[in-house]
């Protein structure tokens, strides 16, 4: 029971550190305003950030010309829409990039590890040893 505590305190701050990346993510999809972005993390990565997380990343972002926002005001409630900027969409795929990049070669040094560990040691620290390459997958799979 520990060990699903940890995993989900380390899954969370994964998140929050890629946070303006899954946002960036998103808006490559479709327009989206802050409360659509809030739930679709939920929903997406089953952890909640409020607004007073993803609106100050949002005008952060705009700051930095990696979003832009209009208001919506064809809407019962006018709602500010973000979008994504080609700068945005240029820091999305370097980002992008980079990750795979760091999670190649965390799972070639993972191989690496695995093959001297298969020669010098028992077959249980091997396990271990593949549950690092197994989430760095998951990660890569995650934030495509």
């Amino acid at each position: 029971m520990r060990s699903f505590a940890l995993q989900k305190e380390v899954s969370t701050k994964l998140m929050k550190g890629l946070l303006d990346l899954i946002i960036l993510q998103f808006l490559s999809n479709q327009p989206m305003h802050g409360y659509q972005i809030i739930s679709q993390i939920r929903k997406t990565f089953g952890v909640y950030f409020g607004p007073s997380t993803v609106y100050p990343l949002l005008n952060s972002l705009e700051k930095k010309d990696l979003v832009k926002s209009e208001w919506n005001m064809d809407c019962e409630r006018p709602r500010k829409i973000y979008s994504l900027t080609s700068n945005g969409q240029n820091m999305l795929n370097f980002t992008e990039e980079s990750l795979n990049l760091i999670c190649r070669k965390i799972t070639v040094k993972s191989t690496k590890d695995q093959n001297q560990t298969e020669q010098t040691q028992p077959a249980v620290g091997v396990i271990a040893k593949r549950g690092i390459s197994e989430q760095a997958s998951r990660l890569r799979f995650q934030i495509r």
